[in-house]
Order: structure tokens, then C-alpha cells, then sequence
């Protein structure tokens, strides 16, 4: 009887501790709906956010000239910002989940630099007689799968320790970014113009099969939580499990790269989201995948649509880049995370 008490007090802790975790979710989730209501009615024609809910749902009296600039203008900017965050912030969650490295992301492991790289190699050669909305995005993906193939090769390798993979992603973006200014010093004014688009980051370009591509691989990953929470266990732990990790490895691996390339090929070379959003999601729900993998897309989100507002409000009026945005905040953010004093997880 104790046993069987004891069992049940068990399950009851449990289950009070998910249905916590999911509060925390859907807090995030209401904190993400407001940020956007006020990335919509920030700029330079100021918007109340009364106005901009009633031009989003439709109820009420409203101007033409602000159905205009909401819905054709606005809006489509506004879930860029989530939705390339939501996918840097899910990218992040999985590479770190992959190789086991609190410091992976797509940022960091170079594959951002990469893809970055290729769509400007795409726009020098001319798409290469392609239209550019056709070839940037390919050239950024593979060159995005070149530096994922590279990593998971030294993943690979019994000899070689996370900390290798981690400086061998430092080692691409470097060699990236070096690329990439190369480019743009021997290339014309206007193309070092555009290229300058992927080093600032702009969400300006924000179309709506770039949005639903990115979407759709955010819920692929979903789809594999349970999963990657065995993996998180333990390899071992999760061959048990029947999970077949090398094929799961390739699937995220893939997921990934085409996120990263759809983001960078149309929003430009965006820092810190995946690697700080993860690191957000384990400090309010711990580390199964169930809630962190949820977490991370909300908190990426949210915070690529805080810097969105902030980029508009910086300078009244105009536009600032909203990657210079993240990096500024992302650094103090990042070294905050590395040496604040470490809590308990929920």
C-alpha cells in the first residue's frame, strides 16, 4: 500500500509539474500575440494596437489606408519576424540536442555564414541564368548542407570531442564571412549593396511562400520530440528506445539546413536567436523536448519580434537593421547565460 501511495504521489507531482510547464507555454505564447500587435503598429505611421486588432480581425469602424498598411504592408514583416524566429530558435534546440553542445546553433556552426555565402556566390554569377527567386534560395542551401555535411563528418569521428565540432563550426564562419567580404569587395556598388542585406539581416522582404516553407519545417521538427527527448538521453539510451539515430540525425540535419536557408536567403545572416532561445527554454521547462521544443520556437519568436520593435524605434521614422539589433542584445544576453548562477530546472 505504501508502494502503490508512494506511486501515486508520484504521478500526481508529475502531472502538476507538466500542467506548470504548460502555463509557462501558453504565457509565452500570449507574450509572443502581444509582441505582435505592437511590431504591426510600430512605425512610421504609428498605429494604436486598438487599431491594428481591429484591422486584423475585421470588427469595427476603420480606415481603408490602415487595412492597407496592416495587412499588405505590415503584417506580412511582423510574421516574418516570428516565424524565421520561431525556426532559429527550433534549430538551435536541435543542434544543440544533435551534438550535445550547449553552444550549437546554426549561427555558430557556421551554416547561417554559409548559406549567406551562397546566396551571394548566386547573385554575383547572375543566378546562373535562374531567376533569383529561384537560385538565391538554392545557393544558399547548398552551401548551408556543405557545412552541415562537414560537421556531422567530425561527428562522426570516434576521436574527435564536442568542443572540436563546436570550433570547427567557429573555423567556417570565419571562412564564410571572409568569402562573403571577398565577394563584396571585388563585386559592383550595387551588388555589394545587396550583399550588404544578408550582413545587416532585414525582414523587408518578407513574401508568403518564404513564410509557409519555414513554418512547415518548424512543425516537421515538432513532429520528432519524443524522439530527440530520447536522443537527449543518451545514444545508447534511445537505440533502445528504437529510435534509429542515424536516420533521425540526417532528417534534422536536412530540416535544419533548409530552415536556415530560407531564413538567410530571404532575411539575411540573423545571430544569438538559436543560440540564446534553447538556453531560455531549458531555464523555464527543463529539458524535455515535449515542452523545451515548443519553448524554443515561442522564444525565438518573441525575441526576433522584440527586436523588430526595437529596430523601428531606434531611429523614429526609419528602419535600423534588425540583425545588428539581435547582436547587440544577444551578446550581454549570452554572456549573462554563461555566467549566471545555474537553476533548477521545473
Amino acid at each position: 500500500m505504501t508502494t502503490s501511495a508512494g506511486r501515486r504521489e508520484a504521478i500526481t507531482a508529475h502531472r502538476a509539474r507538466e500542467r506548470k510547464r504548460w502555463r509557462y507555454v501558453f504565457l509565452f505564447l500570449l507574450i509572443t500575440a502581444v509582441s505582435l500587435v505592437f511590431d504591426i503598429a510600430t512605425g512610421p505611421s504609428m498605429l494604436s494596437p486598438s487599431e491594428v486588432i481591429c484591422s486584423l480581425t475585421g470588427i469595427g469602424e476603420r480606415a481603408a489606408m490602415t487595412d492597407a498598411i496592416v495587412r499588405e504592408f505590415r503584417l506580412p514583416m511582423a510574421l516574418m519576424a516570428l516565424v524565421v524566429g520561431a525556426a532559429l530558435g527550433a534549430g538551435g534546440a536541435q543542434m544543440q540536442t544533435l551534438l550535445n553542445n550547449p553552444m550549437a546553433s546554426p549561427y555558430t556552426l557556421g551554416m547561417a555564414a554559409a548559406a549567406g555565402f551562397g546566396a551571394a556566390l548566386s547573385l554575383a554569377f547572375g543566378g546562373f541564368g535562374l531567376n533569383p527567386m529561384i537560385s538565391v534560395p538554392i545557393g544558399a542551401f547548398l552551401f548551408s548542407m556543405i557545412a552541415a555535411l562537414f560537421l556531422f563528418m567530425l561527428a562522426s569521428m570516434r576521436t574527435v570531442r564536442t568542443e572540436t565540432i563546436i570550433l570547427g563550426g567557429i573555423a567556417l564562419l570565419f571562412l564564410f564571412q571572409s568569402l562573403l567580404s571577398l565577394i563584396q569587395f571585388l563585386s559592383s556598388p550595387e551588388l555589394s549593396q545587396q550583399i550588404l542585406f544578408w550582413l545587416f539581416g532585414s525582414l523587408t522582404k518578407a513574401t508568403w511562400p518564404t513564410l509557409a516553407t519555414t513554418l512547415i519545417c518548424c512543425l516537421m521538427l515538432m513532429a520528432d520530440s519524443w524522439k530527440l527527448a530520447a536522443l537527449r538521453m543518451g545514444e545508447m539510451r534511445a537505440l533502445s528506445l528504437g529510435v534509429n539515430v542515424r536516420r533521425l540525425r540526417m532528417k534534422i540535419l536536412i530540416i535544419v539546413a533548409v530552415m536556415t536557408a530560407t531564413a538567410t536567403s530571404f532575411v539575411g545572416v540573423i545571430g544569438f536567436i538559436g543560440l540564446v532561445a534553447p538556453h531560455i527554454a531549458r531555464m523555464v521547462v527543463g529539458e524535455d523536448q515535449r515542452f523545451a521544443m515548443p519553448m524554443s520556437v515561442l522564444a525565438g519568436a518573441l525575441m526576433l519580434s522584440a527586436a523588430s520593435v526595437l529596430s523601428k524605434s531606434i531611429v523614429p521614422g526609419a528602419l535600423f537593421p534588425v540583425g545588428i539589433v539581435t547582436a547587440i542584445v544577444g551578446v550581454p544576453f549570452l554572456l549573462w547565460l554563461i555566467f549566471a548562477p545555474r537553476r533548477r530546472s521545473l
